[in-house]
């Protein structure tokens, strides 16, 4: 065993509370930064924990690895396919036109938004996820259509507080077509990525990715529970994330809310 794994690993209690978060979806990075956060008696690396679960997995062949965020059995990296080419969009900005500020994520209220297929034919989740505390909201997205997709963004839109929603960031899917509804109604800017650049909107396809451990594609929408659904996105938008200094976003985006309305 590394020597690593061996000196952080033999006290029961840690393993029992590393054991426990890894079980609840967290990475490895965030369980070693939270209990820094929270000072606990009992601290381990990330690269502890993901040294002793590999060599686990390598060296006796157990499955710990599947509770790692991409469940790979090994280090290294994957590849990945580009979205396809889009048609015209009316009254489409180019995200690079999109102000430095947002780019930066120097300000609260900026979102990005995407659909979450599923295997079964006409499952989607609309996903929104503002950029700044990488704070989510998801839907049930009832038909793939522009239409029915700008009416559920403006569902999710009217609840929320007075600058909290400033713009939509986009791919090119023909379902966005009607993103102009959302500036007429709400005043908000909205732009979209260059073709084949899912990168260019890379928090949403993160989040994407976190929820898919919850919410595999095999996934059959008809038959989950709301609550369930609910539990889902309570477990993401309560889980410490190491760029937001290990708080979780629910913290920062009701720290940064707060802060806007006084």
């Amino acid at each position: 065993m590394p020597v690593a794994a061996r000196t952080s690993w033999n006290e029961p209690g840690l393993r029992r509370e590393v054991f426990k978060r890894l079980a609840e979806g967290w990475s490895p990075e965030q369980i070693a930064g939270r209990m820094r956060q929270e000072q606990a008696s009992g601290r381990i690396s990330h690269e502890s924990i993901y040294r002793y679960i590999y060599w686990r997995s390598w060296s006796f062949k157990e499955t710990l690895h599947r509770w790692l965020p991409r469940k790979k059995y090994r280090r290294g990296t994957r590849s990945r396919r580009g979205q396809p080419a889009s048609n015209a969009i009316v009254e489409r900005v180019s995200i690079h036109d999109r102000p430095a500020v947002v780019a930066a994520r120097a300000r609260t209220g900026d979102w990005e938004a995407d659909l979450m297929s599923f295997a079964q034919p006409g499952q989607f989740l609309l996903v929104a996820q503002e950029r700044r505390s990488r704070w989510a909201l998801a839907a049930r997205q009832e038909g793939k259509t522009s239409q029915a997709v700008a009416d559920q963004l403006t569902t999710l839109l009217e609840p929320m507080p007075a600058r909290a929603f400033r713009s939509l960031t986009f791919d090119n899917g023909q379902e966005f077509r009607k993103h102009y509804l959302l500036t007429r109604r709400f005043g908000i800017a909205t732009w979209f990525c260059d073709p084949h650049s899912p990168w260019q909107k890379g928090g949403i396809e993160n989040a994407i990715g976190r929820l898919r451990r919850r919410l595999p594609r095999q996934t059959n929408l008809d038959a989950l529970p709301d609550a369930a659904l609910v539990n889902v996105l309570d477990r993401y938008n309560h889980t410490p994330r190491k760029c937001l200094g290990f708080k979780t976003p629910h913290e920062v985006f009701l720290e940064n809310t707060v802060a806007l309305q006084t």
